[in-house]
């Protein structure tokens, strides 16, 4: 299936729900062809490569942070970021609202929670996050929008299920005192799960653009 029909067949499914096209590692002629059949949000996991392929495509486009972030390298997208998604600890939070004064903007992201049962997943456990919450307005130029979860990598849908189930209990229990929009979960493989819980982000990647060149 070309990347222009694989686009038109994820927004088809997922109605409201804001498909995140994940096109870490694809050249940008793959990202052109996905901005073509009508997308623009996408999502890198290495800072440097987005703000190289911010340089090269269309200014309208939305960029999403996926990955672990290195705080030195906030500062290369700082101007631009549209949502950051995977806030796993207070130096994150501190660096982003230093570069996003800088550019006299506000940056959003989300908290990104340790929902797997996997040690190579990163991730706030529910003390981090509850410890974070009380001292938002120490970063006024930050603005937490809801939160991101990864799921364990397994073929049992009820231990994905679980996990997805507890980030939304969580998801639940701050988003009206704190106005929270924003739950990213699913990715090529669970967003069926994710969407039955509440997802309102969804990160497929190799399912449109085939297997990454690493």
């Amino acid at each position: 299936m070309s990347i222009a029909a694989s686009i038109k067949k994820y927004r088809t499914q997922l109605g409201d729900v804001q498909l995140v096209a994940v096109s870490k590692t694809k050249p940008a002629s793959d990202i052109q062809a996905a901005y073509d059949a009508g997308q623009r949000h996408f999502g890198e996991n290495k800072i440097q490569e987005m703000a190289a392929k911010y340089e090269l495509l269309p200014k309208d486009i939305c960029w999403h942070m996926i990955g672990n972030i290195q705080t030195n390298k906030i500062k290369y997208m700082a101007s631009f970021v549209h949502l950051v998604h995977g806030v796993d600890r207070k130096k994150v939070l501190v660096e982003l609202n230093k570069q996003a004064a800088k550019h006299d903007r506000m940056i959003s992201c989300l908290l990104q929670m340790h929902i797997a049962n996997e040690d190579t997943k990163f991730g706030l456990n529910e003390e981090e996050l509850r410890e974070i919450l009380v001292e938002l307005d120490q970063y006024p130029n930050v603005c937490v929008e809801g939160l991101m979860g990864m799921a364990t990598n397994t073929s049992d849908a009820k231990v994905v299920s679980a996990e997805f189930a507890y980030l939304k209990s969580l998801f639940d229990e701050f988003q009206n005192p704190l106005q929270w929009t924003t739950l990213s979960m699913g990715m090529s493989g669970d967003y069926k799960l994710a969407l039955g819980h509440g997802s309102t982000h969804v990160r497929i990647g190799s399912a449109i653009f085939g297997a990454r060149n690493y």
